[in-house]
């Protein structure tokens, strides 16, 4: 529901009769409503008729920015979970995401940093797997936990990241690494 819609609906007016009392137009009103924003006269008009202030509308349209950059935090987050076993996609399908929803963001970037960090920590553990089983004859039993401990540590990662974004706070993405 719009900021113009709860007002309209709190002062008990209908559609017809703001754009009597505001001088604005019945399909402007609507159109506002379905989600335009307001400016101008158009603004100043409805905030008098409304009796609120112009920042009333304003401040709908900013929380809107932030719950869509929220949103996209999240789905970039949770994009990385079905590549986690292929690192080179666990990076570039949340960067593809970031640049074609224009999201860089603090959150996007330190996100994709834990990706990064992540992938190169993948990889050397690849190669310590490599040289004990080589050196050392290592058990294969020792050789699977090392990869699954990885991935389901990523995962835990992913996961805990996207329920603290989905609480909309970005400040709490663990582990607080940014390199972007």
């Amino acid at each position: 529901m719009s900021r113009l819609t709860e007002q309209r609906e709190k002062l008990r007016l209908t559609q017809g009769e703001l754009s009597t009392k505001s001088g604005i137009s019945l399909r402007t009103i609507q159109r506002i409503e379905s989600g335009q924003t307001p400016k101008g006269f158009t603004l100043k008009a409805l905030a008098h008729a409304l009796e609120v202030d112009e920042s009333y509308f304003e401040e709908k349209e900013i929380s809107d920015e932030n719950q869509n950059t929220l949103k996209w935090n999240k789905i970039i987050n949770l994009s990385t979970l079905p590549f986690i076993c292929f690192p080179p996609l666990n990076i570039l399908i949340p960067l593809a995401l970031v640049l074609w929803k224009k999201q860089q963001n603090p959150a996007n970037k330190q996100l994709l940093s834990i990706q990064i960090i992540w992938t190169l920590i993948g990889i050397v553990l690849f190669i310590v797997v490599l040289i004990l089983n080589d050196w050392f004859g290592v058990e294969s039993n020792l050789k699977m936990l090392i990869p699954i401990v990885w991935i389901g540590t990523n995962a835990f990662i992913i996961i805990r990241n996207s329920l603290v974004l989905g609480k909309g706070n970005s400040n709490c993405i663990l582990p607080n690494i940014n390199m972007l």
